[in-house]
C-alpha cells in the first residue's frame, strides 16, 4: 500500500504545483506600450512636463494598477520594429501627423519600416488601441488640414494606417455637449453605461470608416454646432479585426476630465480588456444598419487660416468671357 499511498501523495502535490503554475501565469501583467508621439499638434493631456508622466499617463498608471496592466511610455518612433513590438500584448496610440517625420514635438520618427512593423504586429494577431487624435494621424496622401481632399473617402485608396484604424479625422470645431447612442450594450466596458451618454468634449467629425467595423456609439451630429457637424450621425467609437489582430478606437479623450469621466474610463477599460484578448465582444460589421449615413462628409468649408496660406492665381488671359 505504501507505493500506491505515495503515488497519490505525489500526484496531489503535482496537481497543486500545476494549478499554482497556471495561476502565476494568469497574475503575470499585460504589457502594453502606450505611444504618444506628436507630429502634428500635441494635446496638452499627453504632454511631458519635466519629465514627468502626462496628465492620461497617470490615469493609465492607476488604471493598469487595477486591472493588472504595465505600461511603457514613450515617444519614440524609431524604436519601432518587429523585436521591440513583440515585447508587448498591446500598442495603444495618442499620436497626431506623419509619425514618420520629427515633427513638433521633435522626438525621433518612425521609419517606413517601423510603421510596417505595427500594422504586420497587428495583423499577427496582437492589441491596438487609439484614443482621440490617433485617428489625425498618417493623414491618406498626407492632405493639408483644410484642403477639400481631406473631406473625400479614399476607401482602399486610403493610407494603410487609416485601414487599420479603421477611419479618419477630418476636422473638429468648438467644444460642446454632444450626445452619443450606445449600440452595443454587451460590448465590454458598457455594462453600466447607459443607452446614451452626453458630456463636454472635443469632438471629431470623421470619414472613411472600414467597411467592417463594429460600431459602438453614435454621435448626434445633426444636433451638434458647427458646419463640420452638419451631417448624418456617424461612429466615434468602434472595434475591428485586423488579420488575426484586435484594433479598439474612440474620439474621446482630448479634455482632461474626460479621462476622469467614469463613463470614459468604463468604455476605456473594456476596450482595452477586449482588444488584449482579455474579454470577449461581438465584432459583427454593423455601420450599415448602426449609422447608414456615416458615409456623407460634411461640405468643405476653407478656414481663415487656409484662406491666408492661399496663394494669388497667376494671372490668366481675358478670353472675353466674364473675369472671377
Amino acid at each position: 500500500m505504501k507505493p500506491l499511498s505515495f503515488c497519490r501523495r505525489f500526484l496531489a502535490l503535482l496537481a497543486v504545483l500545476l494549478v499554482a503554475a497556471t495561476l502565476t501565469a494568469t497574475a503575470a501583467p499585460r504589457k502594453i506600450l502606450f505611444f504618444s508621439k506628436s507630429s502634428g499638434f500635441e494635446h496638452s493631456v499627453i504632454s511631458w512636463k519635466k519629465g514627468q508622466p502626462s496628465y492620461a499617463e497617470k490615469i493609465l498608471l492607476d488604471l493598469g494598477a487595477k486591472n493588472g496592466w504595465e505600461f511603457t511610455f514613450s515617444k519614440d518612433g524609431s524604436k519601432f520594429s518587429p523585436e521591440y513590438l513583440a515585447q508587448f500584448d498591446a500598442v495603444f496610440f495618442y499620436t497626431t501627423g506623419d509619425l514618420c517625420t520629427p515633427g513638433t514635438d521633435r522626438q525621433p520618427p518612425m521609419t517606413p519600416a517601423g510603421k510596417q512593423a505595427l500594422i504586420d504586429y497587428v495583423r499577427s494577431g496582437k492589441g491596438f488601441i487609439a484614443t482621440h487624435s490617433a485617428s489625425d494621424t498618417f493623414h491618406t496622401d498626407n492632405c493639408a488640414m483644410n484642403e477639400p481632399a481631406r473631406y473625400i473617402n479614399h476607401g482602399e485608396q486610403a493610407d494603410p494606417y487609416v485601414r487599420l484604424l479603421g477611419g479618419e479625422f477630418i476636422i473638429h470645431g468648438a467644444q460642446q455637449v454632444a450626445t452619443n447612442t450606445v449600440v452595443d450594450p454587451a460590448f465590454p466596458g458598457f455594462e453600466a453605461v447607459s443607452s446614451s451618454f452626453a458630456f463636454q468634449e472635443e469632438w471629431y467629425s470623421l470619414k472613411d470608416f472600414a467597411p467592417n467595423i463594429h460600431v459602438l456609439t453614435v454621435i448626434d451630429a445633426p444636433h451638434m454646432t458647427g458646419p463640420m457637424y452638419e451631417r448624418p450621425p456617424y461612429p466615434n467609437t468602434w472595434a475591428r479585426v485586423e488579420g488575426q489582430g484586435r484594433v479598439w478606437y474612440t474620439a474621446m479623450g482630448h479634455r482632461e476630465d474626460v479621462w476622469t469621466n467614469p463613463i470614459f474610463q468604463s468604455i476605456l477599460v473594456g476596450g482595452v480588456k477586449w482588444a488584449l484578448g482579455d474579454a470577449k465582444g461581438d465584432v459583427t460589421p454593423n455601420i450599415k444598419t448602426a449609422a447608414p449615413g456615416a458615409y456623407t462628409n460634411p461640405a468643405f468649408v476653407a478656414t481663415k487660416a487656409a484662406k491666408a496660406k492661399k496663394k494669388p492665381a497667376a494671372p490668366v488671359a481675358p478670353t472675353g468671357g466674364p473675369q472671377n
